[in-house]
């Protein structure tokens, strides 16, 4: 029988129960590369582009890998757009918040900002402003964005592009979200 906090209330909690609590989290941190790799997965089912999500994802990646990027920026163009199943109209922030543990600051508003970034290249065909990302022309993240957006997200529609399987990437994202399990940022001192 698997371990059980006894609290019904987080307030009256004891050690032992929120070492329990800890291992949980642990055990959920190791799971997690195969949780984001079957997200990504399921996204294969989406049939109204040139090629599914999932393959989007693989290309995105397959153009970071050969581009040189580091394998951080690698994983993120992986993942970045995990989220779309679950929320279409913020996918990147739900990427950007299961992420946001494993990686940087740059990284973490490029994942969060790129859907309004990824917008010049069709909003005037929606009646909407291409230009909407220069609001955070000032941000230290700006320009990364941009350019992920132009290298790795808008051009990887193209069904003759050869991707690299899952399996080149497995270890890259198994390496980044090999992480200790900690408490979250604003509660450490």
């Amino acid at each position: 029988m698997p371990e059980k906090m006894h609290f019904t209330r987080m307030d009256e909690g004891t050690d032992e129960d929120f070492n329990i609590l800890k291992r949980v989290h642990e055990n959920t941190l190791k799971q997690l590369p195969d949780l984001l790799m079957g997200m990504l997965n399921d996204l294969s089912g989406d049939q109204a582009y040139n090629l599914n999500r999932k393959e989007h994802s693989l290309q995105a990646a397959t153009r970071a890998l050969r581009d040189g990027a580091n394998e951080e920026l690698i994983v993120v163009a992986l993942f970045y757009d995990v989220g779309e199943a679950q929320g279409p109209m913020n996918h990147g922030e739900i990427a950007a918040a299961i992420l946001h543990p494993f990686i940087s600051e740059k990284n973490y508003n490029m994942i969060k900002y790129h859907g309004l970034f990824q917008t010049y290249f069709f909003a005037a065909h929606l009646g909407l402003d291409p230009n909407a990302r220069e609001q955070y022309k000032n941000q230290p993240w700006y320009q990364q964005t941009v350019d992920f957006c132009a290298k790795y997200d808008e051009v990887s529609f193209d069904p003759a592009y050869p991707n690299e399987p899952m399996s080149r990437f497995e270890p890259m994202v198994r390496r980044l979200l090999d992480k200790p399990w900690r408490p979250p940022a604003s509660v450490r001192t």
